[in-house]
């Protein structure tokens, strides 16, 4: 499944019709679309497990770069424990797991960029942290680290939880 943003800096007043378009068909869309396809299957043999991977820009935006991306990020959360609450008594989970930066080939690109002539690759982590507000980890979460939460959610050790999001963002996020 698609994810991630191409809409322009700038604030809102920056983002058209077709960046909001664009934002929703790449962040929200491709659930509902593979949910409308797998999820009657799981509900005639009344069990399994959906994960949507969410983004903790849904609550901590970055109003001049991720306005439309954290704002259909929200509208896939809501979503997500929407079908929850539907689809949960018929037995089949839901779960949100929502990460922050996470380093990927991308985002060390990202931060090779902006770390160019002052200070390289590590500079450039400094500004998207600061960006964040801080990581009090001290480092982005590895791709290793999400993936084995959503494998530890997928699985009959979490056989309860349902409806839930679970953050990984190194405490990112700086509220309860």
């Amino acid at each position: 499944m698609l994810g991630g943003s191409s809409a322009p800096a700038g604030g809102f007043a920056a983002l058209g019709d077709e960046d909001w378009r664009r934002e929703l068909d790449l962040n929200l869309m491709p659930a509902v679309r593979l949910d409308r396809d797998i999820v009657p299957g799981m509900v005639a043999r009344g069990g399994g497990v959906v994960i949507h991977v969410t983004s903790i820009q849904r609550t901590l935006p970055l109003p001049d770069a991720t306005t439309a991306y954290a704002s259909a990020k929200a509208a896939l959360s809501t979503y997500s424990k929407s079908l929850s609450k539907e689809v949960s008594p018929r037995g089949v989970r839901v779960v949100r797991v929502s990460p922050g930066w996470i380093e990927t080939e991308a985002s060390v690109a990202l931060a090779e960029r902006l770390g160019e002539g002052a200070g390289g690759v590590e500079a450039g982590k400094r500004k998207i942290m600061e960006s964040l507000g801080g990581i009090p980890l001290g480092r982005p979460a590895q791709p290793a680290e999400v993936a084995n939460l959503i494998a530890f959610l997928a699985s009959d050790l979490a056989g309860a939880i349902t409806g839930a999001e679970y953050v990984i963002d190194g405490g990112a996020i700086p509220t309860v």
